[in-house]
């Protein structure tokens, strides 16, 4: 079982989202959020395949904690995670970790992921097999995933090569993957994949998918109370 929301304007806040299945079960998802407008503020959500399914609509992330192994956070929507740690947990052996799996499926849609002054850390149990399950950025789901990671930290349970293919070929021409201003050992790109699809962002284009712009906050995030940014976060 899990938790879905649907409606409009859903705000979570101090809430965990748990799913017990454990990584032997695979795709075990914790949260479904279809929600327009959805904010979840402080809330963890903890699995291992799938954890996070942010399926569609417009969706605001702040100082949340989101564990798991395989595409556990995936999903088609516009969603902004900021201030948010993310947790690699120990997959089982014959397999790799993967943070992201975005769906985009039309170059026209407006949906992405953008991770913005987020942790990326392994979990105590995933430390010891972390040289053997090797944590990558994100993998294309769809034809035309997008996801931005920005101004984060990413620590050294992150591979070299950043991103993983999905199958084959597939999508690594029509995907949109791009890492701006982070920090940390595992943002080194010198050893990233050279994918088509890899983008190399200015200022001016990183600042399109800060939550002001991407999400258009102003309309309805400072209205909530949830504290935001609507820019770069400044003093990194």
């Amino acid at each position: 079982m899990f938790a879905a929301v649907i409606g409009p304007k859903f705000i979570a806040k101090n809430i965990g989202f748990v799913n017990t299945a454990g990584a032997i079960k695979h795709q075990a998802v914790a949260l479904k959020v279809q929600s327009d407008q959805a904010i979840f503020y402080n809330c963890q959500m903890d699995g291992y395949q799938d954890t996070l399914y942010a399926h569609s609509h417009r969706q605001f992330y702040r100082d949340c904690t989101i564990s798991g192994t395989i595409d556990f956070i995936f999903g088609n929507s516009a969603s902004v995670y900021q201030n948010c740690k993310l947790i690699i947990r120990k997959p089982l052996d014959n397999q790799q970790c993967i943070a992201t799996a975005q769906g985009r499926s039309d170059r026209r849609e407006a949906s992405g992921f953008v991770l913005q002054n987020c942790t990326f850390s392994g979990a105590s149990d995933y430390l010891p097999v972390m040289a053997r399950s090797k944590t990558y950025l994100g993998r294309p789901w769809k034809q035309y995933s997008r996801t931005i990671i920005m101004q984060s930290q990413l620590d050294d349970i992150v591979t070299g090569a950043g991103w993983m293919p999905w199958s084959g070929d597939f999508a690594l021409d029509t995907l949109w993957y791009a890492e701006f201003n982070n920090r940390g050992p595992g943002a080194v790109q010198t050893n990233r994949v050279k994918w088509k699809g890899i983008k190399k962002v200015t200022a001016a284009q990183a600042l399109q998918f800060t939550t002001g712009v991407f999400l258009r906050g102003g309309d309805w995030i400072q209205k909530s109370g949830v504290p935001y940014t609507a820019g770069m976060i400044s003093g990194l």
